[in-house]
């Protein structure tokens, strides 16, 4: 196997990291009773007890600064048919023009029909390069599992199909992107 040295340019270090399929979640809050949020591509699970996900932001962030002091954080676990109000809260501008949600008592906001959403408030912030690692304790839940992910693949964002007419719980599932072309199981090189 030869490996290239990673080299100054992020370029092939940021295709290598788009070889890993991930989900995409939306991370809001209110401010001032005006809701505020962004899309990010790096949520994971972290702990059972205590119930912890984390999400990593970048230190440039002009959205974080305001949603970090928050008391709650919703978390949204996009579907599958919500690539559309992904890129809105991924772009510039008024995110949530066309973006249904919900407001909790406590601040959270939640995107309208999320596959998952959780109630959050910062548990932690870890430095991490040029990135700040956020720990979230979870609060409260809701699920459905009936909703695929939506999926973020090679920079293209797709959902989970089954094959070969199996159910979901029958595996394996493909990922395809939103014009249609599989993409799973992903070839890296």
């Amino acid at each position: 196997m030869n490996l290239r040295p990673l080299s100054a340019d992020p370029t092939e270090l940021r295709h290598a990291f788009a070889c890993f399929p991930s989900g995409v979640v939306a991370v809001c809050g209110c401010i001032e009773d005006e809701p505020a949020g962004m899309a990010v591509s790096s949520f994971t699970s972290v702990s059972l007890d205590p119930a912890l996900v984390s999400v990593c932001v970048q230190k440039t962030s002009s959205t974080w600064p305001f949603l970090r002091d928050l008391p709650r954080l919703g978390i949204s676990i996009f579907a599958e048919d919500q690539a559309t109000a992904c890129r809105a809260l991924a772009g510039r501008g008024d995110r949530f023009r066309d973006v249904g949600w919900k407001r909790t008592v406590e601040g959270a906001i939640f995107i309208d029909g999320a596959a998952a959403v959780f109630d959050c408030s910062v548990y932690q912030e870890i430095d991490a390069g040029d990135h700040v690692i956020v720990l979230l304790k979870i609060e409260a839940l809701r699920a459905d599992r009936a909703r695929l992910p939506l999926v973020f693949h090679h920079s293209e964002m797709g959902r989970l199909a089954n094959s070969h007419g199996r159910t979901a719980q029958g595996l394996p599932l493909l990922l395809v992107s939103e014009g249609g072309a599989a993409l799973f199981p992903p070839v890296c090189s």
